[in-house]
């Protein structure tokens, strides 16, 4: 019986926590579900792809396999990053394919209580809004979670 309370707690804790990868795009506090991150990479050298979207970066190489690069700066309509500044990539996997969401900074794995989720706002910016399944209020700063899927969803124009 002992063993049966300790393992209850547990299995509820993992039904109401949400557990994101959080990230910076231009300032912004965001946060990507962990289990659609693939891989975490620094600094990388983009191939620019002739007459790709301009949301495209171009591709990367990791570890034998082509990766498509998508500026998420440019995805949501944000200014361009300073120039020299080094980004970060978080893979993500979709219909077999790997691609690298370039984002400003990577931070940390957060475990957030479910119960806290709310709906995207009214007052959030319809691309962002678009682009998001709701936000975390953290002390003081919104975290906006990011749906990976429509992000990947590159024939979809706004």
């Amino acid at each position: 019986m002992a063993t049966e309370l300790l393992e209850r707690p547990d299995t509820a804790a993992h039904q109401d926590v949400q557990v994101l990868v959080t990230l910076t795009v231009a300032g912004q506090l965001c946060g990507i579900p962990v289990l659609a991150v693939r891989d975490i990479l620094g600094e990388q050298t983009i191939t620019r792809i002739p007459l790709a979207p301009p949301e495209i970066a171009g591709s990367l190489n990791l570890r034998g396999r082509i990766v498509t690069a998508i500026d998420l700066r440019r995805r949501l309509r944000l200014p361009a990053a300073e120039a020299g500044k080094a980004r970060m990539s978080v893979v993500a996997e979709q219909g077999g394919e790997l691609y690298a969401l370039l984002v400003d900074q990577v931070s940390e794995v957060l475990s957030l209580d479910a119960s806290l989720f709310e709906r995207n706002p009214p007052t959030l910016d319809k691309i962002w809004a678009g682009f998001s399944t709701g936000i975390f209020r953290l002390d003081g700063r919104l975290l906006v979670v990011l749906d990976v899927c429509r992000l990947l969803a590159l024939s979809t124009e706004e």
